[in-house]
């Protein structure tokens, strides 16, 4: 049966393979099996977050094993949820697939959702599988803020420390290599596969008093400038805190001739956590730059030695 294609086994057959022996948490109520899924709500509020993989778009699988896949797509969404300053509680997953494609790559695929979705302690409780073109998974998350409000991008004032926890670049500098058919440097190639959420630290940020916050999913001066423009503030990026930052990116930028700042002020896909903290910056966070005051009638910016940056802008999907 190991060698059957999704059409062969058919739409619950592949749903049976891929929830068989899962085991769930007690906040699960009602698992996959029904029209839906129960999940408890402790706080009385939900956190919901939902994003998608298109191949050729986001992954490919020359380069992406669908394990990978799996986990980066719930990497991804668990990271919106930990920008919020809250705890995942459980995903929800559609794939969409051509009838032909295997069905060991679907289990291979759920099985790093699983995995990823261990990480951050809460589980899939249900999802869809329909036939498609080519790969699209799209997941939803959910998460809850035990009794604390929401850490919004609205929230920054001046005389706030940026801070970052996570990586900066590093995606951006795997994804080079990988375009530049470089074998090396399998650290930076993998962390562009599967990226790394600091997952728990929403929370820690949370409690520490972190007054807005986000994930570097589109890059770190895109996500900022989301800060600054909703919370009404320029916001100074410091050329010595980031230096260490793109050292460590030196060996590959050489490799494929790039700027390692163009990495990390403009790559994405990293998912570190950025945030603005008026006091005490938690343990493990660092310190990259300030939120200042703005000119009144100028639009908000993101400053990096004393300029508005003109690298490299970030993710875009149009």
């Amino acid at each position: 049966m190991s060698g059957k294609t999704l059409r062969e086994l058919g739409e619950f057959g592949v749903i049976g393979r891929l929830t068989a022996g899962r085991s769930y948490p007690g906040s699960v109520l009602l698992g996959p099996g029904d029209d839906a899924a129960v999940l408890a709500t402790p706080d009385a509020r939900v956190v919901v977050s939902t994003d998608m993989l298109v191949q050729g778009s986001h992954f490919r699988l020359d380069w992406s094993a669908p394990h990978d896949v799996g986990r980066k797509a719930i990497a991804q969404n668990a990271a919106d949820i930990e920008a919020m300053g809250a705890r995942v509680t459980g995903f929800v997953v559609a794939f969409g697939a051509p009838p032909d494609t295997p069905v060991q790559q679907a289990e291979d695929l759920m099985d790093g959702m699983w995995s990823e979705a261990g990480l951050t302690g809460a589980p899939i409780i249900g999802g869809d599988l329909v036939s498609s073109p080519h790969w699209v998974v799209s997941v939803t998350v959910f998460g809850d803020l035990d009794g604390r409000e929401p850490v919004t991008r609205a929230g920054a004032r001046p005389g706030a420390a940026v801070a970052v926890v996570g990586d900066l670049g590093v995606s951006a500098a795997g994804y080079a290599l990988w375009a530049a058919g470089v074998d090396d440097f399998d650290e930076f190639r993998n962390r562009h596969l599967v990226p790394v959420p600091p997952y728990g630290q929403g929370r820690v940020a949370a409690l520490a008093g972190a007054t807005a916050m986000t994930d570097t999913s589109d890059g770190l001066v895109a996500d900022l400038r989301h800060i600054a423009q909703l919370s009404g503030v320029d916001i100074e990026l410091s050329e010595k805190a980031l230096k260490p930052e793109w050292a460590i990116l030196w060996p590959p930028a050489e490799e494929v001739g790039a700027d390692p700042k163009d990495w990390v002020l403009g790559g994405g896909e990293d998912h570190a956590l950025v945030a603005c903290f008026p006091a005490d910056v938690p343990p493990g966070w660092r310190v990259i730059g300030s939120v200042v005051e703005k000119d009144a009638g100028t639009p908000a910016r993101v400053l990096f030695g004393g300029h508005e940056w003109s690298g490299a802008a970030g993710w875009e999907s149009y």
